[in-house]
């Protein structure tokens, strides 16, 4: 690469990506709210945070700074069961109207 244009400048460049992506869950979630009348959380929120928050991740590795990785893993956590448990409400509410699971074959 140039030396105005180096690897530390690619890694700026994905962190402040996951850092804008990360971000966006707030105008996701606020922009919802607004069309709903109220607050709500949908569930692209957590589709922006788990994005944001593996990019994010990756960064903070490459920078090997364990305040920021350990905050960035355990965020991961706490997202992936948010959607493990929309998912399963989602499912559970769908046996209990007679529909099929989606994993089921016709």
């Amino acid at each position: 690469m140039t030396d105005w244009f180096t690897w530390e400048h690619v890694w700026l460049l994905i962190g402040f990506a996951g850092q804008a992506l990360f971000m966006s869950r707030f105008i996701v979630q606020w922009w919802a709210s607004e069309k709903a009348g109220r607050s709500v959380v949908p569930v692209m929120f957590w589709y922006f945070s788990v994005g944001g928050g593996i990019v994010l991740l990756v960064y903070a590795l490459y920078k090997k700074d364990p305040v920021f990785i350990s905050g960035q893993a355990l965020g991961l956590i706490v997202y992936a069961r948010n959607l493990y448990l929309i998912f399963a409400e989602r499912a559970a509410a769908g046996r209990e109207n007679g529909e099929e699971p989606p994993s089921a074959t016709k």
